[in-house]
């Protein structure tokens, strides 16, 4: 049959697709299946398939084949030209449009778009974007089918156009491993599958190459390794692609050659970088060296002592004053914020400057309240420019005193930007909890620096009598130690045991919806609920799905715009996952969608901050629902009540230590655990895996 889509209902992860359409002899029917993945409203559709009943939903349309077709009604196509897919054309246009030019609108804006001027309010200017916007369109519905014969997502075709334009096809065809890395969503395994279907031999060097980049960037992003052992890079690539280790061994000696790789002695083995990531972390050593051997020009004078400081907190002003880069270091209730204002209003009472900032907007203004001083990004203190490999040599951070907070997230490119500002002669100190998760890009800068001697390292371990009756700083420290986090008497924390993962999602999404908010009398949005993963039934996915649609579900005549498996609609929270700098947002921030603009196909967004940015539909993969959010994202913030789903699915492979500290330590009133009694003692258990960095013996190197 064909059918034109009215609405999507439903979208899961794995493609599988519910939407709503219509045909001239039956309104309103459902369709479901794979097959459907990423259509759009309005579209028109051929579909193969059988009528079926589903237990819950009733009759349905199980598509096995779609074809996407060109609207030929006058009702089709001006549901096609209203839906928001030809950007610069919304329902009232496209009534105009359809109304002048009847079943002949298609016709005229293929062959003779100059007509398009003839209905009234379209000039010049919006002529000329509609026909822009109907060739970008059909190129990605060509795309889809070109996909489709690979056995590859339709999904990706836009994101391919994107980036690559009028050329996709083109470049899809020659070299379909170019698009690892530079097309969100496609890896090695999507790209050879093209690559082997187009003919490409498996034993091409082109091949064997691209596998062993991806191995090195997988490891980056997946692990946060900066190298991997030749070996182990070597053995598991040729075991991937069933080649010999001495084929693939050769390869590496091509990208050598190629000046793409780096092969160097490790500690053990030879070791290979990315030629990226060596010269940052070669980079921020010799960095790092130059500013702990400069001459302090901090205005030093004698300065009195806090009465009310402890004793290591008192070592850890003196450490900050004396030395040019520091590490002041420390668990929960230990004093940490208080030390930095210390030292921050010492610095400033002898006629120094101050800046204080962290990695995230969320640090920044947790450090400000905390030590009542302004503080801002790391990002917005550097001014960051555009361009992700420019230094800032040439525009230093200016203070006599640079603190950054939340030091362990400071990853390897982050860490070598704000180095690169500083001039030779400020203090620069690291403030951070060293037991807590690792930077999400490559690296580990907070734990590389306190493995060098030379480095001046202050650990504050006193727990302060008003931190002492919290549950949530016991449990810290009871997890911290390697015990089980069980406070007597609540206090803060709490774990309810549960054994079914779908239960378990149930409850968590009641606790963060319901029953918190309604006995603290607070509002839902007071509440943040954190994952270990993001897939499973107790995911980040399927959790967020779920409040989601318990806090903002779809409503008759309310616009909502799906993207892959996710659905944007106003009031929705959500969180950036990519550093933007010319919208000026940045990874972990967190903002409300206020506006959803079909006819311009943009999204915008209120960040908490106070700023308003826009995201085009075809962006949307920079944008993350926060209803339920990674532990890795949640770094640098704190939230009023913490829920948790701990579950052993998938082998439990996120759950570490250092994950549940963190977890754990993001909550100020009440952290609630749900789950399995397994899953909360592995994760206490597992100490995790530490990242292949060499930062620490390079630095020790420079020092000499």
């Amino acid at each position: 049959m064909e059918a034109s889509v009215e609405q999507l209902v439903y979208v899961r992860e794995d493609e599988y697709t519910v939407a709503r359409l219509s045909s001239e002899s039956m309104a309103g029917f459902v369709a479901s299946g794979r097959a459907l993945a990423g259509v759009q409203p309005g579209e028109t559709l051929r579909l193969t398939g059988e009528w079926a009943e589903h237990p819950t939903y009733g009759k349905r349309f199980a598509v096995t084949a779609c074809e996407r077709v060109v609207p030929a009604t006058v009702h089709a196509i001006q549901l096609y030209l209203g839906s928001g897919l030809i950007c610069g054309i919304g329902p009232r246009l496209a009534q105009a449009i359809v109304g002048h030019f009847g079943e002949a609108t298609l016709t005229v804006i293929d062959t003779a778009p100059e007509r398009l001027t003839e209905v009234i309010n379209i000039g010049p200017g919006r002529q000329a974007q509609i026909v822009e916007a109907w060739r970008d369109q059909k190129a990605v519905a060509a795309l889809m089918v070109v996909l489709q014969g690979f056995g590859v997502s339709p999904l990706l075709a836009a994101k391919i156009y994107q980036v690559y334009g009028p050329s996709s096809a083109e470049i899809l065809a020659s070299d379909p491993y170019r698009l690892i890395g530079q097309v969100r969503g496609i890896a090695f395994a999507t790209a050879d599958k093209i690559a082997l279907q187009s003919g490409v031999p498996e034993r091409s060097p082109q091949r064997i190459k691209a596998a062993l980049m991806d191995g090195l960037e997988a490891a980056a992003a997946r692990d946060g390794h900066c190298f991997l052992p030749l070996h182990a890079l070597v053995t598991r690539t040729a075991a991937r692609l069933e080649l010999e280790e001495e084929l693939v061994g050769q390869l590496v000696d091509a990208l050598l050659a190629e000046r793409r790789v780096v092969v160097e002695e490790g500690d053990d083995d030879l070791v290979v970088y990315a030629k990226e990531h060596h010269s940052r972390e070669a980079k921020l050593a010799a960095l790092l060296a130059r500013l702990l051997t400069a001459r302090s020009t901090l205005p030093l004078r004698a300065f009195s002592d806090d009465p009310g400081l402890h004793d290591d907190q008192r070592a850890a002003v003196t450490m900050a004053l004396t030395s040019t880069v520091s590490v002041l270091t420390g668990g929960p209730g230990c004093g940490k914020s208080h030390t930095v204002k210390v030292i921050a209003a010492t610095v400033r009472a002898m006629g120094g400057t101050v800046t204080l900032c962290a990695p995230t907007g969320k640090a920044a203004k947790r450090l400000s309240e905390l030590t009542g001083l302004p503080a801002t990004t790391v990002h917005r203190m550097l001014a960051v420019q555009p361009d992700p490999d420019k230094l800032f040599d040439q525009t230093p951070a200016q203070a006599d005193l640079i603190v950054v907070d939340e030091a362990s997230m400071l990853d390897l490119h982050l860490a070598t930007r704000l180095c690169s500002a500083i001039a030779p002669g400020s203090h620069l100190l690291l403030v951070g909890d060293s037991d807590q998760l690792p930077s999400i890009g490559p690296g580990s800068v907070l734990a590389d620096l306190l493995r060098v001697e030379a480095v001046p390292r202050m650990r504050l371990t006193h727990v302060f009598r008003q931190a002492e009756g919290s549950g949530i700083i016991q449990a810290a420290h009871q997890i911290r130690g390697g015990a089980l986090p069980f406070t007597p008497g609540g206090g803060g924390f709490w774990f309810e045991e549960l054994d079914d993962p779908t239960a378990v999602a149930s409850r968590v999404v009641h606790l963060a919806t319901e029953a918190i908010p309604a006995k603290q009398k607070v509002g839902p949005g007071q509440v943040q609920v954190l994952c270990p993963m993001r897939k499973g039934s107790a995911g980040t996915a399927e959790i967020g799905r779920m409040i989601q649609e318990r806090l903002n579900p779809a409503r008759e005549g309310t616009a909502e715009h799906w993207s892959g498996a996710s659905v944007f609609r106003v009031g929705d929270r959500v969180m950036p996952i990519r550093n933007n700098y010319d919208k000026g947002v940045f990874n972990g921030e967190t903002g409300t969608v206020v506006a959803l603009k079909q006819e311009e196909r943009v999204v915008e967004v209120l960040i908490d901050d106070g700023d308003t940015v826009s995201y085009a539909f075809d962006e949307l993969d920079d944008l993350t629902h926060a209803y339920a959010i990674s532990v890795h994202r949640s770094q640098g913030s704190e939230y009023p009540f913490v829920v948790a789903p701990l579950v052993v699915e998938a082998g439990g492979v996120m759950l570490r230590r250092r994950l549940l500290y963190t977890l754990v330590t993001r909550a100020k009133a009440w952290v609630v655990l749900v789950g399995q009694r397994e899953a909360l003692e592995l994760a206490v258990a597992r100490l995790g895996q530490r990242r292949n960095t060499g930062l620490s013996r390079r630095l020790t190197a420079a020092l000499g």
